[in-house]
């Protein structure tokens, strides 16, 4: 699929995650063309998922036009076209740590004010968060419905928006102006309290960057950090939900 798809254009392996799955870049670094996503064929609904929240993303916000999706032998896979920039991870921000920070938080502000909650058919509410816990984990969703963390009820919801729903370090794009670009894997993409994207985006920036960015990070989203909030939200994400369904596993021979 990669092979037809790049049509004698310069293939690059761009990422791989713990599912197996494998992201193909399509032409040159500096002037990327598409992108290849191709995971294993139990993931089918997931990526057909993708594609049905970037369609309707890409009417608002700057992610990727999804060109096709699809099966073969080699798995599933969607296709989508490039958003101009570099992922926040990407090596020329290692010496910018504070381009990237800001970059994540104006970026997400941005998603978080731009796409419409009456419109969005999706969600990634607590609620069905947890309904899919219950289908990969019978003692991941009692332990989060009895409150992550031991921290008890969900806290009294504050805003409620589009949230990106992965919304960790490399998924914010930084084009060359060192402003943000664009956003990539929308996969749970859904309508959610935004600080259950907020208190994920401030963990993944100690991840990549070491401690002490988050009042960066809150500064540049223009909302002042919430304790209580944060630590709740990150105990749900840590409860083992990371928006993707996982597939019943598939017997051998």
């Amino acid at each position: 699929m990669v092979t037809e798809v790049a049509r004698g254009r310069e293939v690059a392996l761009v990422w791989h995650n713990q599912i197996g799955g494998t992201t193909f870049r399509i032409g040159p670094d500096a002037h990327a063309d598409e992108f290849v996503k191709v995971l294993p064929r139990a993931y089918g609904s997931w990526t057909s998922g993708e594609a049905a929240r970037l369609t309707w993303a890409s009417r608002y916000a700057r992610v990727p036009e999804v060109l096709d999706h699809g099966a073969d032998d080699d798995g599933v896979w969607l296709h989508t076209r490039a958003v101009p920039g570099w992922s926040a991870v990407d090596p020329r921000w290692h010496d910018e740590p504070r381009t990237a920070v800001v970059a994540v938080g104006e970026g997400l502000r941005a998603l978080h004010d731009t796409l419409p909650v009456d419109d969005c058919p999706f969600t990634w509410s607590t609620a069905d968060r947890l309904d899919r816990a219950r289908g990969t984990s019978a003692d991941v969703a009692a332990d989060a419905e009895r409150g992550p963390g031991g921290l008890g009820p969900e806290p009294p919801t504050d805003r409620i928006v589009v949230c990106h729903g992965d919304p960790c370090t490399p998924n914010t794009l930084i084009g060359s102006d060192r402003r943000w670009s664009g956003h990539v894997d929308l996969d749970a993409m859904g309508v959610a309290d935004r600080w259950a994207d907020i208190a994920v985006a401030t963990m993944a920036l100690g991840w990549n960057y070491g401690p002490g960015w988050e009042p960066l990070f809150h500064r540049a989203y223009g909302l002042p950090d919430d304790p209580e909030r944060t630590a709740w939200y990150r105990a749900l994400w840590n409860a083992g939900d990371d928006g993707i369904d996982e597939p019943e596993p598939e017997p051998i021979g």
